[in-house]
């Protein structure tokens, strides 16, 4: 048995030996990506909340000022648990939105500031309290 053979034999199935040591770099290159993403993904959503105001919102009211922001309607709430058959979501807020729809669409809301979702839902309650004392 010669050398090549050997490793032939030790390889995953559908390698050749020729291309043994650009697969074993994919693989790396692959499993490095992953792991980047994963870390990444963990470390985005606590940042994103501290962002729009966590300690202050819940992220269920970060949620919720997120859609009215985004769709333009004071009406709007994200549902916790979401209900199993209910319908996607943004369906809800679609028709108020404001957005310039085409080739690519413009949002015609505000880019958020940091914090900023705590002065929108802190003024949002104090418009609704003057509201309901009329």
């Amino acid at each position: 048995m010669t050398i090549t053979e050997e490793t032939a034999e030790d390889l995953p199935p559908g390698t050749t030996p020729y291309y043994a040591r650009i697969h074993r770099w994919i693989k790396r290159a692959v499993l490095v990506c992953l792991v980047a993403l994963v870390v990444e993904g963990a470390f985005t959503l606590p940042f994103m909340a501290i962002y729009y105001g966590y300690p202050t919102l819940s992220l269920t009211e970060i949620c919720s000022e997120l859609l009215k922001v985004r769709y333009s309607d004071d009406t709007l709430e994200c549902k916790y648990p979401y209900p199993p058959l209910g319908p996607p979501e943004g369906a809800e807020g679609k028709d108020t939105a404001q957005d310039q729809w085409g080739i690519q669409p413009i949002p015609k809301y505000h880019r958020i500031g940091f914090r900023e979702l705590v002065r929108i839902h802190d003024e949002r309650i104090a418009r609704q309290a003057q509201q309901a004392g009329h």
